[in-house]
């Protein structure tokens, strides 16, 4: 039952120094996944990526670009929980400004993962041509959650969640999950010019409290949300059951460093904010958009300031393209690992 800041861990198991980073450098990373954070009998998808993403910090520790500024990935098929993995990390291209790098994730002799990575610095720059748009404009975003977290309704965690339970909970805002019942004026109609789709938004926290927000926090984070489909009422889901939800493609963005995050911000609870406008063939493919927010406080902690709201900060934004298949498939996966057969082919 590791706490997250020590079940993202990767070593170096080679690398290539004396190469420059312009002609290719590389370097291979080996960890071994942590069952602690499996979405019932698979990793979850935004945990794997974080150790793919620590691959890619490390590589980048030594350079003048050592803040991740995106990455996307694109999942083959599923991880192996309890199983020793390679991240082999190549920079494509060292310029002034950014680092492109490409990472794999190969476990069992077989690619998983292929990722794409954006480094850089996350900072001001002497850029006179610079601006960011934030509070007090009247065009900057402000936090999409409309408790406090001392205010919000802490939920349990989904069933396929029970893993890691013990390390982590969440408090639901329930303004804007009550924007998805059927007869909320959000609802399209035939006279409707486009339709806010469905939405979900709460806090997110950490309880062991040698947990700090970091940048590998973010991919997980990202991949914390209550499912599209989930959020339709029963009569709209036609004959699907108790389904899983597999990432295929997922994007990340990082907006802000988060070592400078302040006093009047939680170290280890993010708000986390989501929504979902389409669902298609093949398999209910669905998009998701997320938006991570800094917090005012723990769960359940500290009074509500005057102006807490003005004072937080988004962290990161992500899309994600997912499938519906039904839980079996995740549940066979145990199956699989106990005879050594490779996860099925999504």
């Amino acid at each position: 039952m590791a706490p997250y800041n020590d079940a993202v861990k990767v070593r170096t198991v080679a690398s290539d120094d004396a190469a420059s980073a312009n002609s290719g450098r590389t370097a291979a990373y080996e960890g071994i996944i942590d069952p602690t954070w499996n979405i019932g009998n698979v990793p979850c998808g935004g945990y794997v990526l974080a150790l793919v993403l620590e691959a890619c910090i490390q590589h980048q520790v030594s350079t003048s670009h050592v803040d991740p500024l995106h990455i996307s990935a694109h999942f083959l098929r599923p991880t192996t929980p309890s199983a020793p993995f390679v991240v082999r990390v190549k920079t494509l291209k060292a310029g002034k400004g950014f680092t492109n790098l490409t990472a794999d994730f190969v476990q069992q002799d077989g690619l998983r993962i292929t990722a794409h990575a954006i480094f850089g610095v996350n900072s001001p720059s002497d850029d006179a041509q610079g601006i960011t748009l934030k509070a007090p404009s009247p065009y900057a975003r402000r936090v999409p959650i409309y408790s406090h977290p001392s205010e919000a309704k802490p939920m349990p965690l989904s069933n396929k969640m029970t893993n890691f339970s013990k390390n982590v909970g969440w408090a639901y805002d329930l303004e804007t999950i009550q924007k998805n019942n059927p007869t909320h004026p959000n609802r399209a109609t035939p006279n409707s010019v486009g339709g806010s789709g469905l939405e979900w938004a709460a806090w997110f926290e950490f309880k062991t409290p040698t947990e700090k927000l970091s940048n590998i926090y973010i991919p997980f984070l990202v991949d914390m949300f209550s499912n599209t489909i989930s959020l339709l009422p029963r009569e709209e889901r036609g004959n699907i059951g108790v389904s899983w939800f597999p990432t295929m493609t997922l994007a990340v963005d990082f907006k802000f460093p988060i070592c400078m995050l302040g006093l009047e911000h939680s170290q280890r609870t993010a708000g986390i904010y989501s929504s979902g406008r389409f669902i298609s063939n093949p398999q209910s493919r669905h998009d998701i958009y997320v938006e991570v927010w800094s917090a005012p406080s723990n769960i359940g902690e500290r009074p509500i300031k005057e102006g807490w709201r003005e004072k937080q900060i988004c962290l990161a934004t992500a899309t994600q393209m997912a499938l519906t298949v039904p839980i079996e498939v995740n549940m066979n996966n145990a199956k699989r690992v106990s005879l050594g057969v490779e996860g099925p082919k999504l």
